[in-house]
């Protein structure tokens, strides 16, 4: 039995033809049903087809942008106050699980316990529940009345109980039950229309017409949460059926590669060569990543970028539709001991330095400021020639022009990649992609994982492994020895040095892309001495504005004048 840091219990049994633990029960089995996951006043509403976290009628999100973030821990708060006066009401929740720390009164009537809730005005709700247990004699039906917070809500498909909120009556002696009555069916008669005037649009515009329809609802407002201010997306929509024949029915010969997200399949479409990611359904990568991976990379244009050419929503189906590039992932060749001498130095040289005038672009010259937060070999993708292209935005974030750093309770990405401010407090920042170039960058001179267990035994990891070298004067023993001879000794133990300067702990001593770029294309410019790293420092974290004296942030002409 396994239980994680969240509560999660998982019970596991030893696989021996796979050598590996495989899951028989896991409880609960999604993280909205977690305690107290939505926080005070908000429930995990397990009705849909996948549970979500909502704030209970009355209530709105204590921080929106936290909520559409996916950080429900802050919860709801009212939207209007209670005046605890004979004018309070109750809004009734049907089929919800009873929220924590209630008082049980014994002996009362469901009017009773009515009175005894609006006598109270600390009161907050109420239920005449169902309580029966072998230890409780006599009347199986109890008041229950709660005095602070409601926590650990669930909204139950086919049971639970009534949920009587208290909350202000709008007009006289209406309760918020009766206007229920009267809202829900205006609402239903309103749904038919809209519904109606959807199937006609549908018909009058066609196949076409329709499904481009479809997607923009399903896409909603992901624009304007990104603060972009058109929503045109200018990306074709492509039907399940074409993507079906391009990739022949999704044939096992022609899979790619996959993971925890879905799998990645070759295809053709038209004359084109293509690749299709199709998510599965229980993906950590959900329909959030989905919207995310679409407007971000149908508005960013950048040849170090990997192209999407198209996306498809049919029914649970998520698609996306990217050009196909033929040498697939920088890792396949980097890690590979029979490929990666088909890297020679030249080439590697390149592959850094297009992935920095990549990231380049995303920090200072496109559009948008984007963070990536999971850049790694994998998701560096070869085309014919060599050329990079950064692939997999679906947790890339968006900050503000102005914006320096940000906190998360949600930290997605990959470990050894992460920086220590990123991984150990959720701090991201420019500074977040800049460590992880920086591992990117020593894994690309040395051919090795930054998890490497052989030939660095004795040092953690290949980051501790390479300031070793450093500081004993060996790094030429950290080049790899498929490249030894094509490779230029200046360029490489430059690139080490400047991998050295972006993976330091402290992130306002790391340098920002714009110096990175210009470091890498010019010789003529003076490194500073890196710091020793230190990932399992446990510090507090706040990343210099500009300004301010630090590294990350001095001009071309400073570090020329050392």
């Amino acid at each position: 039995m396994e239980i994680s840091y969240s509560g999660k219990v998982n019970i596991l049994s030893w696989n021996s033809n796979m050598s590996a633990w495989t899951a028989l029960y896991t409880q609960p089995a999604h993280r909205c049903n977690g305690y107290a996951y939505c926080g005070p006043y908000g429930y995990c509403d397990n009705s849909g087809t996948a549970p979500t976290c909502k704030c209970i009628d009355g209530f709105e999100p204590k921080d929106d942008e936290d909520w559409i973030n996916g950080r429900f821990l802050e919860g709801c708060h009212r939207k209007k106050a209670l005046r605890c006066s004979g004018k309070d009401g109750f809004l009734t929740l049907p089929g919800m699980k009873i929220p924590d720390h209630f008082l049980l009164i014994r002996n009362k009537s469901f009017d009773e316990c009515t009175v005894e809730c609006l006598s109270n005005c600390s009161c907050v709700a109420y239920a005449y529940a169902n309580m029966s247990t072998r230890a409780i004699d006599g009347d199986d039906t109890r008041c229950l009345i709660w005095t602070g917070m409601l926590i650990d809500t669930e909204k139950c498909s086919e049971r639970g109980e009534n949920l009587y909120i208290r909350t202000n009556k709008l007009s006289g002696s209406m309760r918020a039950t009766n206007i229920l009555e009267i809202v829900l069916p205006v609402l239903a008669a309103l749904l038919a229309f809209i519904c109606t005037v959807f199937i006609w649009i549908c018909w009058f515009r066609g196949k076409q017409g329709s499904k481009k329809i479809l997607t923009m609802l399903m896409l909603g407002d992901m624009d304007s949460n990104h603060e972009l201010a058109d929503r045109k997306l200018d990306l074709p929509l492509i039907s399940f059926r074409e993507i079906s024949i391009a990739t022949h029915n999704f044939s096992d010969s022609g899979i790619l590669g996959g993971g925890g997200f879905g799998t990645v399949y070759k295809g053709t479409l038209g004359d084109q060569e293509i690749a299709v990611k199709r998510l599965c359904s229980g993906s950590g990568q959900g329909l959030v990543e989905f919207k995310n991976e679409v407007v971000l990379i149908a508005k960013l244009q950048h040849r170090n970028l990997v192209k999407l050419l198209g996306c498809c929503i049919d029914g649970d189906e998520r698609l996306l539709i990217y050009e196909y590039l033929s040498n697939k992932s920088l890792d396949a060749f980097l890690f590979n001991a029979a490929r990666k001498s088909l890297l020679d130095w030249p080439t590697r040289f390149q592959i850094i330095k297009g992935v920095a005038r990549g990231l380049l672009y995303l920090h200072q010259d496109s559009r948008l400021k984007i963070i990536h937060r999971d850049l790694k070999a994998s998701n560096v993708l070869l085309d014919a020639e060599m050329r990079p292209k950064i692939s997999d935005f679906g947790t890339a974030r968006i900050f503000g022009i102005d914006e320096q750093q940000s906190n998360t309770n949600r930290v997605v990405g990959t470990y050894g990649y992460m920086s220590p401010e990123y991984a150990l407090e959720g701090i991201v920042s420019l500074k977040s992609d800049v460590y992880s170039f920086g591992v990117l960058l020593l894994e690309v001179v040395s051919g090795l994982k930054i998890s490497a267990t052989s030939p660095i035994t004795g040092s953690p990891n290949l980051i501790a492994y390479a300031w070793g070298l450093w500081k004993d004067g060996n790094l030429r023993d950290l080049v790899d020895p498929s490249i030894v001879e094509s490779c230029s000794p200046d360029e490489i133990l430059r690139c080490i040095h400047i991998g050295l300067l972006l993976v330091q702990d402290n992130p306002n001593a790391r340098p920002l892309m714009p110096w990175v770029v210009s470091s890498l294309d010019n010789n003529g410019i003076e490194l500073p001495q890196p710091s020793e790293p230190s990932y399992f420092a446990r510090r507090s974290y706040r990343i210099v504005e500009a300004g301010e004296s630090s590294v990350s942030n001095m001009s071309l002409g400073t570090l020329e004048g050392r």
